[in-house]
C-alpha cells in the first residue's frame, strides 16, 4: 500500500520540531483520519536508511536520533550534563533489572546501604520514579524506571535491557557469583566508561 508523500513529510517536520519523544496518537491527530500513522512512520524509517540520522522509536515513541555507526564521528560533540557516581549507576542498574523493587532489596543487594543523595539523584533526572508500596509489614515504597530512562538509553522497552549472558560477554559482570554486592569493582568502572560516568573512587554511596 503506497503513502502519500505529503503526509510523511508532515509526520518528517512533526518530529524534527518536536521538543520530546512522539507517539503515534500525536502523529494521528496531524495526520488525515484515514491515514495509519504507523504506515507513514514504516515509510519514513526507509527513507532514512543509510543517513546520518534516522526515525527510531523508544519507550513506545518516535524522535530522530543520529547513526549508531557514526558515534566515533560524533564523541566530540557529545555534552555531558551531569555525571552519575558509580553508587547511582549501581542503583540504577538494580532497579532497572528488578523493578518494582524497594530500597532494602537495592542495599540488600549492592551489599552496602544508599543514601538519600543517590535517590534523590536519580529522581532528577527523571530516570526513576515511586511504583506504589509493597503490601508487606511497613508497607516500604517500590521503585521503577520511566520512560525519559527508556529514551536516554534508547531502549523502545525494558524487554530490551542486555541480558546477563550478553552482559558477561561483554565483560561488564563477572563470571563468577559474587557476595556481597552485585557488580566487582572492574565491572563498575567498565559500566561507569561505557555511560560517560565516573568510576573512580571508594565504594562509599555518594550521589
Amino acid at each position: 500500500m503506497s503513502v502519500d508523500r505529503n503526509h510523511v513529510r508532515i509526520a518528517e517536520a512533526l518530529l524534527f520540531a518536536a521538543s520530546e519523544p512522539l507517539s503515534l496518537e500525536r502523529l494521528k491527530q496531524r495526520l488525515p483520519d484515514d491515514v495509519d500513522p504507523a504506515d507513514v512512520m514504516a515509510q519514513l524509517v526507509a527513507d532514512y536508511q543509510g543517513r546520518g540520522v534516522a526515525p527510531v522509536q523508544v519507550a513506545g515513541r518516535w524522535m530522530f536520533r543520529t547513526a549508531p555507526d557514526l558515534a566515533d564521528a560524533l564523541e566530540e560533540e557529545r555534552v555531558s550534563e551531569r555525571r552519575l557516581s558509580r553508587a547511582a549507576v549501581e542503583t540504577l542498574a538494580i532497579i532497572a533489572y528488578h523493578q518494582p523493587t524497594t530500597r532494602a532489596e537495592v542495599e540488600e543487594l549492592r551489599g552496602v546501604a544508599v543514601s538519600k543523595g543517590t535517590m534523590d539523584v536519580l529522581m532528577e533526572t527523571g530516570w526513576i520514579r515511586p511504583r506504589g508500596r509493597r503490601q508487606t509489614p511497613g508497607r516500604p515504597v517500590t521503585w521503577g524506571t520511566t520512560d525519559e530512562f527508556l529514551i536516554h538509553f534508547g531502549l523502545e522497552s525494558l524487554g530490551d535491557l542486555p541480558g546477563i549472558d550478553e552482559l558477561k560477554a561483554t565483560g561488564l559482570l563477572s563470571a563468577e557469583p559474587r557476595e556481597p554486592g552485585l557488580f566487582d569493582a572492574q565491572a563498575r568502572e567498565q559500566i561507569a566508561a561505557a555511560r560517560g560516568e565516573e568510576g573512580e573512587g571508594t565504594d562509599t554511596d555518594t550521589p
